[in-house]
């Protein structure tokens, strides 16, 4: 059973910076994909980023693409989620999540894609 952690979530004023991180225990990372997905009040979960399990593929939400980069240390069973820019449109509630991909190269935003999910973390963008 994969368990994910996430932590760095907190209150960030416009164009600030914010890291999450997700901690992942149970089972190596090597074979996962791994993505982060928002909440916003009253919207859809989105996906906004997914990198896959070599780190050599990513990809982004249009939302977020040139301020947002995730990445990965396969080693430590972390994924990261540095947040630079930020507008209060992106506050929400941050989550992990964790795809089995074998030894594919796979990425994806799609949330049904993700066999397990971190509690989340809460992103708030203010003034």
């Amino acid at each position: 059973q994969l368990q994910l952690v996430e932590s760095g979530g907190g209150l960030v004023q416009p164009g600030g910076s914010l890291k999450l991180s997700c901690a992942v225990s149970g089972e190596t990372l090597e074979h996962y994909a791994m993505g982060w997905f928002r909440q916003a009040p009253g919207e859809e979960r989105e996906g906004v980023s997914s990198i896959s399990r070599s780190g050599d593929y990513t990809n982004y939400a249009d939302s977020v693409l040139g301020r947002f980069t995730i990445s990965r240390d396969n080693a430590k069973n972390t994924v990261y989620l540095e947040m630079n820019s930020l507008k209060p449109e992106d506050t929400g509630i941050y989550a992990c999540a964790a795809a089995y991909t074998g030894m594919r190269e796979y990425i994806s935003l799609t949330r049904m894609s993700y066999d397990y999910w971190g509690q989340g973390t809460q992103v708030t963008v203010s003034s």
